[in-house]
């Protein structure tokens, strides 16, 4: 296990690892397939569904930094949930997930549960009660989503760990947010850890991809034998692209957060936010926890806006810094409607039981200058009380 620090191992995995021509920066191979050096010896890679150079660097980088033992890269962060279910669970297993999970992850385990692919049951994870009925089931395996999306709620990611294993049950923890520069959940007792790259790994919103990271080797070759099998795997170019994105992770989440803190002292006490949502601030519910195991608090944060939701709509269309689109973790700003965008899936029965109320907005802050954002947000706010 590496003793480097994240932003390192960042830079410099795979730095200097080209023996033919010794480029500093490796080379991207996009052959589908690869000879055979003689008539049965199988080479290390035979078919790029299976393996390719790029993305087995992308995967070494994200299990380093993660500590883990092995990593499958996806062609995005859904695929690599679907990889997860469909590797470990069949027609009679039991998986709990966050009541207020991301909407895409509700869709897929939702639609597959009513397939009769495997059961799902979504809990509040922070309900003491609520967990313990949900583990007296004995399921086969438990997502945890922390910070979540969009409410940023925080769970304990070891002690929810400790309960789960007491009845053999596999922990993901989904590390989206946060990365792992700032949360480490296979240290924290996690069997597994996802990511959609597509937000913070690869952070400039122009390749779609995720991962799955596994604490034990045999568990890694599980996965990668069913990503083979479903062609659940990414592209060499998109894994490229991504090890290019991932270069700067360190660097970046600290400017994330540095605007996002920024963003958050003009929000406070503002006459037309009603409650802001962001495990940094003393009175969120989740703060002593993220202390304990985050090392960092993140740029991801979601408000709830104190006007009307005509002047919602007009507080959105006057912004001229924040983008209104879906994803996050890119260079640049944006901000979504998760009721209508992001989580409109789940129905209006499970987004009142998520809490996801229709004047939730959700910021991913950028790397954009703090001032200008904050000018932006200001001029956006003026719009709507000038208009009363």
């Amino acid at each position: 296990m590496s003793t480097r620090k994240p932003a390192t191992i960042a830079v410099r995995t795979g730095i200097e690892s080209d023996t033919q021509h010794y480029a500093v920066v490796p080379p991207i191979y996009l052959s589908t397939n690869y000879g055979f050096p003689a008539f049965g010896e199988v080479p290390k890679y035979d078919y790029t569904r299976s393996g390719n150079p790029n993305r087995g660097l992308l995967e070494q980088t994200l299990f380093e930094l993660e500590s883990g033992k092995g990593a499958v890269v996806t062609n995005c962060g859904t695929s690599a949930l679907n990889l997860w279910v469909t590797t470990f669970l069949g027609p009679d297993d039991l998986i709990v997930a966050p009541h207020d999970c991301y909407g895409g992850t509700y869709r897929l385990f939702n639609t597959r549960a009513q397939k009769g692919d495997f059961n799902v049951l979504f809990v509040d994870q922070s309900d003491p009660q609520a967990l313990e009925a949900a583990l007296a089931q004995k399921p086969k395996l438990l997502l945890i989503e922390t910070p979540s999306n969009p409410l940023v709620r925080v769970v304990d990611i070891q002690h929810v760990c400790q309960l789960a294993h007491q009845v053999d049950t596999l922990v993901a923890v989904d590390n989206t947010f946060l990365t792992p520069v700032y949360q480490k959940p296979l240290d924290l007792g996690a069997d597994f850890v996802i990511h959609s790259t597509t937000k913070f790994i690869n952070g400039h919103s122009d390749v779609i991809g995720g991962v799955i990271i596994t604490k034990t080797e045999q568990h890694a070759e599980d996965l990668a034998w069913w990503g083979n099998c479903i062609g659940a795997t990414g592209t060499p170019f998109d894994s490229y692209m991504t090890l290019r994105g991932i270069r700067t992770l360190g660097a970046r989440m600290r400017a994330h957060e540095e605007g996002a803190n920024a963003i958050l002292d003009y929000l406070n006490g503002h006459a037309l936010v009603e409650r802001i949502y962001h495990p940094s601030l003393p009175d969120h519910p989740g703060h002593d926890i993220a202390l304990k195991q985050q090392s960092g608090f993140g740029s991801m944060l979601s408000f709830e806006f104190g006007g009307s939701f005509d002047e919602l709509k007009t507080f959105v269309g006057a912004l001229t810094l924040f983008s209104l689109a879906e994803s996050l973790g890119g260079v640049e700003s944006l901000i979504c409607h998760p009721a209508s965008m992001t989580h409109r899936a789940m129905g209006d029965v499970a987004l009142a039981e998520a809490g996801v109320s229709q004047q939730l907005l959700r910021l991913s802050v950028g790397l954009e200058d703090p001032q200008d954002l904050i000018e932006d947000l200001v001029h956006a706010f003026n719009v709507v009380l000038e208009s009363r």
